[in-house]
């Protein structure tokens, strides 16, 4: 057996949960899969919600909707059989001096019950109060059985864990009850909330009324009688608030030092010729507009600093970001230093390379394109040029990333649609080189909550400006049976001499889906839809100069209608095309519709984006349609999406290298990490992290909870 461990020890914050009374082999199993696997684990993993149970109720009084505790003698039980439904449901009646209420069990263990629950028996309820006209109901509710003769109020005083105060709800898995949790968190949480040190500047605990962390953690866990219910259910207590900022101060702290690292570290101060930007200006069919001008100067700026540029360019679909990184390209080059473009997908890098290698080979200049599919015998020829520095830019995806990859003289990386890749993978090609200028960019809009955490280490540029002629899409929903108008739409754009889209989200039929396939869909909007139509089919399986040849003829006008998956999402520029309609709209998120969008209106005619969504879609992707159809703004887009689908969803893998959220919830405590972000900030500026007596203890938390992630000038 483990030994015991005595509260106050700080050590026995990292001992396993099986060291603590009550917790065996199979209690540990269950909790290990809640991802729970020492006491610290245990005393952040705060309740889901709470209930009150402060109070007993007479059923009379009983609250349709709300979570209520009352106390009723079994009157009546058995199966009953529900009249429109024919199915079997096990009823229980119970009542007191007031009246009389109905608990109902829809899956349930007959034999259990019958013993449970026999007439006179008089139980503790717990459940939520529900109302069918004037019929009040409770199903499978929480009780507790009192002894026979036993005095109700005398019976709760003598269990102060489960009644007689607002009662924590725990996340739970099969096998564990809320009540074996509550019985497992109460004596852990009282002995060993005192082992957590609060680290937090005295200061700010005092001007921002916070708690310590173990009075937090008590009150978090275990609310004091006169807490307020509400403030809790939506995470507003003072408890709950102390923690969030302690997790995100010390978040913003650490990306802020990461920032100041940077700025503290040499770099390569590129002076800015203009030997390359002005000719490639002059070639230009069209003129730079103001934002990307603007951005262009701040990048610029950077550039010619002597310190390391770590700068995020955000730009909505078809704003021109790509362009600005070219330029950006160029003044690396110029200084005879090496530029690397990083992209998540094969078929990104090579729409990227595509545009870099026609316009820099106009300048006399040399790319490649690096890729994982490449025969050995390609990829070791291009790796060889590379770090002889034969090439001026190198297009790639992950392979950029990868070991082997050395390059002679590496002045910039751009990493292409950064919310897909982490703080890790900036790291990687940072050590590529020398202190390379690092710039990141994303077509996808980030609400400022999340740009605050994902890049509070870099400085952020906007082109908050579309190229001018531009208009906007109007979009529409179709049903499944008003398919033929959508079709109608299709053919009056066509008769007038413009080009279409039809996205479908599958290559080919799959045996578990239901979606119509591209491959299928093409045959037959040839044969029987747009007969007059030239029709071309697009997808991620053909070849790379068979996509060429595709696109090429599309972007000519020699197809009339482009059948494609959402291969066409990034990258393709044809003004002429001003109707998309995107098949199975129900099965795309927000920011792949939004993409993909942003197809069509890029000429001077008006454009549209028709959406048929399948028969039964869900709630959420309701939303996000209603969403597509009421707004273009990429930011309102962005937060919609992060509050259907939550920071997790949103942001799709894991950001490696930054620490995890136990706490804070990016969209309730937003206006929390804006003030955690202020006060970090106020701190480092007050304080020298790397002399200051004072800061000893808020340096060792910081490294503590960043690991080896931080990589800071001197701090670690």
């Amino acid at each position: 057996m483990p030994p015991s461990i005595s509260a106050g020890d700080t050590s026995a914050l990292h001992h396993p949960l099986d060291s603590i009374c009550g917790v065996g082999p199979r209690m540990l199993s269950k909790l290990t899969k809640l991802g729970l696997q020492t006491i610290e684990d245990a005393l952040y993993h705060l309740p889901l919600r709470y209930e009150d149970r402060r109070t007993l109720k007479p059923i009379a009084r009983l609250t349709a909707g709300q979570q209520e505790v009352f106390i009723g003698k079994v009157l009546a039980a058995g199966e009953v059989q529900t009249s429109r439904q024919r199915r079997r449901i096990y009823e229980v009646i119970v009542g007191d001096s007031s009246g009389q209420i109905s608990l109902k069990w829809f899956r349930y263990p007959k034999g259990w019950l019958q013993k449970r629950f026999p007439v006179g028996q008089q139980a503790i309820i717990i459940g939520e109060i529900k109302r069918f006209g004037s019929l009040r109901e409770v199903h499978h509710p929480d009780s507790e059985l009192l002894p026979e003769g036993a005095d109700p109020l005398e019976y709760l005083q003598k269990d102060p864990v489960n009644f007689g105060r607002i009662l924590p709800v725990y996340p739970l898995t099969e096998g564990l009850s809320q009540k074996q949790a509550r019985k497992i968190r109460y004596p852990l949480v009282q002995q060993h909330a005192a082992d957590l040190r609060s680290t937090l500047p005295a200061e700010i605990l005092k001007r921002l009324q916070l708690l310590p962390l173990a009075e937090a953690l008590r009150g978090a866990h275990w609310p004091a009688k006169e807490a307020s219910l509400e403030q809790l259910q939506q995470g507003r207590d003072r408890c709950r608030k102390s923690l969030v900022f302690d997790e995100f101060f010390f978040l913003e702290l650490g990306l802020l030092l990461k920032r100041q690292g940077v700025q503290l570290e040499e770099g390569f101060a590129f002076k800015v010729e203009h030997r390359y930007t002005i000719p490639l200006n002059k070639m230009l069919p069209f003129k730079l507009t103001d934002a990307q001008r603007r951005v262009l100067g701040e990048i610029k700026r950077d550039m010619m600093s002597p310190h390391p540029m770590n700068r995020l360019l955000q730009g909505d679909v078809g704003s021109g970001k790509t362009l600005v990184a070219l330029m950006s390209a160029l003044i690396a080059i110029e200084n005879d230093t090496q530029v690397a473009i990083v992209a998540p997908t094969e078929i990104l890098a090579e729409q990227h390379f595509s545009t870099f290698h026609n316009w820099l080979e106009q300048l006399g200049l040399k790319s490649l394109i690096l890729q994982g599919s490449m025969k050995s015998s390609e990829k070791k020829a291009a790796l060889e040029k590379i770090a002889a520095g034969e090439v001026d830019l190198v297009v790639g995806t992950h392979a950029i990333l990868q070991e082997g990859v050395e390059f002679k003289h590496l002045g910039l990386g751009i990493v292409d649609e950064q919310h897909r890749f982490g703080v890790k993978q900036r790291s990687i090609l940072k050590h590529k080189g020398t202190n390379p200028d690092i710039l990141v960019m994303t077509a996808t809009p980030i609400p400022r909550t999340l740009s605050l955490t994902l890049y509070g280490d870099l400085s952020v540029s906007i082109i908050d400006q579309l190229p001018p002629g531009r208009k906007p899409v109007t979009t529409q929903l179709y049903t499944r049976k008003q398919r033929a108008r959508a079709y109608a739409q299709i053919r009056q754009e066509l008769e007038q001499g413009r080009q279409a889209y039809i996205v479908y989200p599958l290559v080919e039929e799959s045996e578990k889906s239901d979606l119509q396939a591209a491959t299928e869909a093409a045959t037959y909007l040839a044969d029987e839809v747009f007969p007059q139509a030239r029709i071309g089919l697009l997808h991620g399986r053909m070849k790379a100069a068979e996509k060429d040849l595709v696109m090429t003829a599309f972007r000519r006008n020699e197809l009339d209608l482009l059948v494609a998956t959402t291969v066409i999402e990034v990258g393709v520029d044809v003004p002429n095309a001003t109707v998309m309609m995107i098949e199975h709209a129900d099965r795309f998120g927000l920011a792949q519709l939004h993409q993909l969008r942003g197809r069509v209106g890029r000429g001077a005619e008006k454009s549209y984006c028709l959406l048929v969504p399948s028969d039964n879609y869900g709630a959420d992707a309701g939303r996000r349609l209603q969403v597509m159809v009421e707004t273009e703004d990429g930011f309102r887009i962005a937060e919609a999406d992060l509050e259907i689908r939550g920071p997790g969803e949103f942001l799709g893998t894991r950001q490696a290298g930054l620490p995890d959220f136990r706490v804070a919830n990016l969209l309730r405590d937003a206006g929390l990490l804006e003030t955690a972000r202020q006060e970090a900030l106020d701190y480092i500026e007050k304080t020298d992290m790397l002399k200051d007596p004072s800061a000893a203890e808020v340096k060792a938390e910081l490294l503590r909870r960043w690991g080896g992630r931080l990589e800071l000038a001197g701090i670690g």
